[in-house]
């Protein structure tokens, strides 16, 4: 054994050129080591230097926010879609705590009407004049267009823009229809992108309300996505095709205003209890579907309040925030699906194929 041992190892630590090849590697070893570490300490650094620019620009965004109103006598202007009820109403809600002047669109006149009623009960500092109610389908984009030419008539500005607006149809694929897919991408895709498209020229030429300094925000786009527009939901795909579609336009427009005073944030909110649910539409085996959807939309614990959910979006808007996903199981699906998105795809088949309800004509 020894012999063998002896036979096997010294000819290389004898011979000159493995001798130097084995120096070669250990330094290059030594030097990728020192090296990784080298980038290692980098990388802390910059993340801790970003997280603390990040910190500060927070801090300094929520102080601006806070006093903008006090500067020149001027109320940021709030336009929320989709503002007469469920989580629109309470957006409207969290930034009626300080004093704006908010426009409320939605499709019924009637309950823009008690959302209102509803708002100036709670907050005494508004009166009926710091309001505009837009009647309006959005799924028109000339409808869309009118609501941005009331509000800067009546307003002359747009602060903020939350695009709410949606619907959903809930069913499997054989019970859905092109023409569902077709409106469930107007309302709850293209409306976003005619009002958008409708403000943003007023938003580019409009003042800072706190003044022109580098870095001033013009204005602030909201863009309401959902956690179905970064994981496909089985038996609710004209939803996640107008919400993936939602996710890309925005973090693109991110991307292209950031630096021209106009800070968009994508917001990614998981199950909610806005009370949607009792305006869902069900295909299929209607019952069946509206047992398992309401039951996840109305689990504490599961799904977030309203109130939550605008509490985390004022803050986003309030620090810059590029993109907030609201609730841990949303956090963790969306980050679940990007690292594995086929082990996720295998078990949304699986969710679908044994918990889902079966389509009634099979």
């Amino acid at each position: 054994m020894d012999n063998h041992w002896t036979s096997t190892r010294h000819p290389a630590s004898n011979n000159p050129h493995m001798s130097r090849l084995s120096l070669t590697t250990l330094a290059t070893a030594t030097t990728v080591t020192v090296t990784g570490a080298a980038v290692a300490a980098v990388a802390t650094a910059v993340a801790a230097t970003g997280a603390a620019v990040l910190v500060v620009r927070a801090l300094r965004s929520r102080r601006d926010w806070a006093g903008a109103s006090n500067r020149g006598g001027i109320r940021p202007v709030v336009v929320v879609t989709g503002g007469s009820r469920g989580l629109g109403l309470a957006i409207a809600a969290r930034f009626a705590q300080d004093p704006v002047r908010l426009v409320l669109a939605s499709r019924n006149l009637e309950e823009l009407q008690q959302a209102q009623a509803h708002l100036l009960t709670r907050f005494a500092h508004l009166s009926p004049g710091d309001f505009h109610l837009v009647a309006a389908d959005l799924a028109r984009p000339e409808e869309c267009e009118r609501l941005v030419a009331e509000t800067i008539a009546r307003f002359g500005r747009i602060d903020v823009l939350v695009n709410n607006a949606g619907i959903i149809h809930v069913g499997p694929l054989e019970s859905q229809t092109l023409e569902i897919f077709e409106h469930t991408m107007r309302v709850n895709f293209f409306a976003a992108l005619y009002v958008t498209w409708a403000a943003l020229p007023h938003m580019r030429r409009q003042q800072a309300l706190e003044g022109n300094s580098p870095g001033s925000r013009r204005a602030a786009i909201v863009n309401i996505a959902s956690v179905g527009g970064k994981i496909a939901v089985p038996h609710m795909l004209p939803y996640s095709a107008a919400k993936f579609a939602m996710v890309g336009f925005s973090e693109g427009l991110h991307a292209e205003l950031r630096h021209k005073g106009i800070r968009v944030t994508t917001v990614c909110p998981g199950l909610m209890r806005t009370g949607g649910e009792a305006h869902a539409n069900f295909r299929g085996n209607a019952d069946a579907e509206r047992r398992w959807f309401n039951l996840a939309a109305r689990t504490p614990g599961v799904a977030v309040t309203t109130r939550h959910a605008a509490n985390r979006i004022y803050r986003a808007v309030a620090a810059g925030r590029a993109e907030i996903t609201i609730s841990p199981q949303a956090w963790l699906a969306a980050r679940f699906g990007a690292l594995c998105p086929e082990l996720l795809q295998y078990a949304n088949a699986l969710t679908n194929h044994h918990i889902l309800p079966g389509n009634p004509k099979e």
